[in-house]
């Protein structure tokens, strides 16, 4: 028998999707521009799909209050290119933002990119929310300043819920100044060398906002005045016996390590000071690591392994009370995810109370919320 093809609702704004949750029944699978679509654990079918692609534009933006508030449903890209304008930006540069996702995605996915050695992910960056509920309920959290105490922190609850909480309709995010001079320094150096390196570089003053390796190179990006950048660039070069990257080399470089990320199938985070010796640990993929994209300050990484590698990734991550996650879809019997995590309890019971049909994303974060008779 051919599956029924699920009926899709495409709201361009709040009321639209209050009204496609509040008037239907039965499972919804939330989707946006689709650039995560094989992360995490794959979504059952459900009858109805709630696509948030049309919920875009910006609703308000005062540059000099250094917040926006946008549609989740925005492309960040696109929003990149309104902010620039002004100078400003959302400092936050996952890879697959150049790909078209959207600001409720990233959000709901716990994405991140370099830059957030120095601000964090979006989980640091939204202050503000919106959501719809399941049963269409609507629910607003933080506001449009830096500060803000009142209520449930639901933003930092739906970042990496992967929908299953409640649809992002609504995002406030904190912004920053786009900074005049960028500067990369290379420094070739194997993994545990440039390990090495960071420790020292993260002590010292040469304030990185980036600490990357990749291929058998560290990259650390400054950013600042073209005077004081370009003294640090040129300071940290001749103390690392590396080179400062002209602008053309250092965009080929961070956009070959983008492709890396892009590429791979895990993502994994732990302590930074153990990285190297899990991704020894992990076995793959070979000696120096080829293919791997390495945040050496974060403590993030992502591989590309052979799907047979993927439960020696988890097994080694686990062990030193880190987590990991797949990023393409894998063959059954694979784990999705890693360890489960210590507040899966917790998790589980906020389900219940957001959505005690269980309606929204069946399946999606199944590893964590499905196995119930699970011990911990």
């Amino acid at each position: 028998m051919t599956p029924t093809a699920p009926t899709v609702l495409a709201p361009t704004d709040l009321g639209e999707a209050h009204a496609a949750l509040a008037e239907t029944r039965g499972e919804i699978d939330i989707r946006g521009a689709a650039t995560a679509s094989g992360w995490a654990d794959a979504p059952r079918p459900a009858a109805t799909v709630l696509d948030t692609t049309r919920m875009t534009g910006i609703l308000a933006y005062n540059p000099a209050d250094m917040t926006v508030s946008v549609r989740a449903g925005t492309p960040l890209r696109d929003l990149a290119a309104e902010l620039a304008a002004h100078g400003q930006r959302v400092a936050f540069d996952a890879a697959r933002v150049r790909r078209g996702a959207t600001v409720g995605g990233l959000v709901a996915t716990a994405d991140s990119g370099p830059l957030s050695l120095a601000y964090g992910s979006l989980r640091d960056l939204v202050i503000g929310a919106t959501l719809v509920l399941a049963d269409g309920t609507v629910a607003r959290t933080g506001g449009h300043v830096i500060k803000n105490v009142a209520g449930y922190d639901l933003a930092k609850l739906v970042h990496g819920s992967y929908g299953v909480f409640g649809l992002i309709a609504e995002v406030v995010l904190r912004l920053h100044p786009i900074p005049a001079t960028t500067r990369t320094v290379r420094v070739e150096a194997p993994l545990r060398d440039a390990a090495r390196h960071v420790v020292s570089l993260l002590r010292g003053h040469s304030e990185p906002v980036a600490l990357e390796w990749l291929d058998g190179m560290l990259l650390v990006r400054l950013e600042g005045t073209p005077e004081g950048t370009g003294a640090r660039a040129r300071q940290l070069a001749n103390d690392l016996k590396g080179t400062v990257l002209d602008e053309d080399t250092a965009a080929a470089l961070w956009e070959r390590h983008d492709e890396s990320v892009r590429a791979a199938n895990v993502r994994i985070g732990v302590r930074p000071s153990r990285l190297p010796a899990v991704l020894e640990a992990c076995g793959t993929p070979g000696p120096e690591c080829a293919g791997a994209a390495v945040g050496l300050g974060t403590g993030v990484a992502t591989l590309s392994v052979p799907g047979s590698g993927i439960e020696a990734v988890h097994d080694a991550v686990t062990a030193v009370g880190g987590t990991s996650v797949v990023r393409r879809a894998v063959a059954p019997g694979v784990r999705a995810w890693g360890q489960i995590p210590s507040a899966v309890r917790v998790l589980r019971a906020v389900k219940d109370e957001l959505d005690p049909s269980g309606r929204l994303c069946p399946g999606r974060l199944g590893s964590w919320l499905d196995g119930r008779e699970a011990t911990l």
